[in-house]
């Protein structure tokens, strides 16, 4: 099975995926409800990490690595929104973004700025990311584009 192990469960590149996933729907959340890092983490980790509903089953996440994201975020999301906003035409600040894309480029961010993922695996992971959530690939291209922007001032060594 692809993307799993032997014992059928997602293999550390599928849960560090997901975990990414989570960490964008945990900003957006925490962006419209005012809720704490920690308040967000634990319900995450608590009740979606490989939890079974009527719609399906959610991929077990990667902990560690989906706490890291959301926890560098919000200590980082001053100086990524202004990459961000470098990186956006300048009628488009960051605030005028849609929400979702605003909790991606921050997840992304976290990443760039303070992790060691690779930046070309940070990009093609987040558009993934993109494609999930707006499946008509339009908003992929952008998040794309701005992403390599971010990634090229946040590490330019690694270009």
């Amino acid at each position: 099975m692809t993307g799993k192990n032997e014992s059928g469960r997602p293999d550390k590149k599928q849960m560090r995926s997901a975990a990414r996933l989570y960490a964008v729907q945990a900003l957006f959340q925490m962006e419209s409800s005012g809720q704490t890092v920690q308040t967000i983490c634990r319900e995450f980790e608590t009740h979606r990490f490989g939890a079974t509903y009527d719609e399906g089953e959610f991929v077990e996440g990667d902990a560690d690595h989906f706490r890291a994201v959301v926890e560098k975020a919000v200590n980082w999301q001053g100086k990524i929104d202004q990459m961000t906003d470098r990186a956006l035409v300048a009628a488009w600040p960051i605030d005028r973004i849609d929400p979702v894309i605003r909790a991606l480029f921050r997840a992304a961010g976290a990443e760039l700025v303070d992790m060691v993922t690779p930046p070309k695996v940070a990009i093609t992971e987040y558009v993934d990311v993109a494609k999930a959530f707006f499946p008509d690939g339009k908003e992929s291209k952008f998040v794309n584009a701005v992403l390599d922007h971010m990634a090229r001032e946040a590490r330019p060594e690694a270009f």
